[in-house]
């Protein structure tokens, strides 16, 4: 087992993360509970900055939001002098919300609607990234109508498979996302943008090939074929686009041996990919920019759960029930991930026995995690599960009617609450039941009451 952030075992031999006892948290705000080690964040975020600043300077970061968006984690990327991606209206709103300086958000998307562009361009977003031509021609008759130009960029698929999971690779040429690169229909696209709409302004292009990378060559032969989709741009149509940005998509360590690239690795591959080959070229050396979301703020989260259930199927398994599974955590029945966990009041124990972590929706797909060698297992214990900071929370739902956990950050030795804890009540908050079927419940127990006098 790795530790992550700043986690540590204490005397008792309970984990503790930001100095603050797991297990007392887990008894203070219940489980399920996400748990955000802010110092780990933070650090990771000034890794990102301090890497791109020094290897392309003028370069920018950018959060991609859809890993971990919440009010209070617009704050801290703000804190830390990020940007930040949004890929929906409900995402601008939160960061809004949240005063996060709209002249520094990327709006993504592959079907904003009309609303969607018109709030962009209401609040002055720093950038609208196009995925499509009908995308371009709506919103370059929204912002005429709003008197308004929008700074734009042109999302590019650069037809670049990724070893991640298939339902993570969006660089390919077969695509939901974006332009592929160097057709005849894309160039035209990019030649309407910069010549022929009056309220758009074209600064440059945007590609994002998938998520969990690890290997840095896939990410710098992008880089490779944006710079040189540049160069053509510019033979082609005499057009030198000023940014290019390469996306996101770096990857995380979940369990085992895994080392994912550091920051520094990362920014050090681009910048020698993007300056040689545009001195190669004759080109201007673009402004650059990159969006990690996962690789800020995935290891820097982890999930509490509250053992329940012990069952064991002789010569077969032993499956631990937990309070939580898919309903928190999606990702393991939608991507096959595999996490690391531990018993946090168990922490300093040597593992004995190998169980499976079961989820409590009614699937028999809700396994958290299939086979993990842990301590003997008791209903009760604390069960941690590491690097789920990304895509969790903000792929959680209320399936089989459970509310959503808490979310909470610790840093040096204070907890805090940063998302409450759905109740009941929530689950119902927005139900309405219709006069009619009110009126026949009214009915029908007059009747019975009709009857019973009889």
């Amino acid at each position: 087992m790795k530790l992550r952030g700043t986690m540590s075992i204490d005397h008792k031999g309970h984990l503790l993360i930001g100095g603050c006892d797991t297990v007392e948290l887990a008894h203070q705000y219940g489980t399920p509970l996400y748990v955000i080690d802010e110092a780990a964040l933070r650090q990771k975020a000034r890794e990102y900055r301090r890497a791109f600043s020094h290897y392309m300077p003028g370069s920018e970061v950018i959060y991609a939001g859809k890993a971990l968006l919440t009010s209070a984690i617009c704050r801290i990327i703000d804190d830390e002098q990020l940007s930040l991606d949004v890929v929906s209206g409900g995402e601008l709103y939160t960061a809004l919300s949240a005063d996060f300086p709209p002249e520094r958000i990327y709006f993504h998307g592959n079907n904003k609607s009309p609303s969607e562009l018109a709030m962009a361009i209401t609040h002055r977003v720093g950038r609208v990234v196009v995925d499509n031509l009908h995308e371009l021609k709506l919103l370059q008759e929204t912002a005429y109508a709003l008197g308004a130009e929008v700074k734009i960029l042109m999302r590019i698929t650069p037809g670049i498979e990724t070893n991640t999971h298939a339902y993570i690779q969006t660089g390919q040429f077969d695509s939901k996302f974006g332009f592929p690169l160097g057709t005849k229909e894309t160039i035209a696209a990019i030649e309407c943008a910069a010549r022929r709409m009056p309220n758009i302004r074209l600064m440059g292009l945007h590609c994002h090939i998938g998520s969990q990378i690890m290997d840095l060559r896939t990410l710098g032969l992008a880089a490779e074929y944006m710079v040189r989709f540049m160069a053509g741009l510019r033979d082609q149509l005499g057009l030198e686009l000023a940014e290019l940005d390469l996306g996101g998509g770096l990857g995380i360590r979940y369990y085992g041996d895994e080392e994912p690239p550091e920051p520094e690795e990362y920014a050090r591959t681009i910048s020698k990919t993007v300056i040689s080959l545009c001195r190669q070229l004759n080109l201007p050396i673009p402004k650059v920019m990159v969006e990690p979301g996962r690789s800020i703020v995935g290891e820097a989260g982890t999930t509490l759960y509250t053992v329940g259930a012990v069952k064991d199927i002789p010569n077969i398994r032993r499956y631990v029930a937990v309070d939580g599974g898919m309903a928190d955590n999606p990702r393991v029945a939608l991507y096959q991930a595999v996490y690391e966990a531990c018993l946090a009041n168990k922490a300093a124990e040597q593992p004995t026995e190998l169980v499976t972590i079961a989820g409590k929706c009614c699937e028999s797909g809700d396994i958290l995690i299939k086979d993990i060698m842990l301590p003997s297992v008791e209903p009760g214990d604390i069960l941690a599960v590491f690097s789920t900071g990304a895509y969790n929370y903000s792929m959680a739902s209320n399936y089989n009617h459970l509310p959503r956990p808490a979310m909470i950050t610790v840093y040096r030795g204070i907890s805090e609450i940063i998302v409450e804890r759905e109740t009941y009540a929530d689950l119902v908050r927005l139900d309405r039941i219709p006069p009619r079927l009110a009126a026949s419940r009214k009915t029908a127990a007059g009747n019975m009451q009709s009857a019973a006098s009889r």
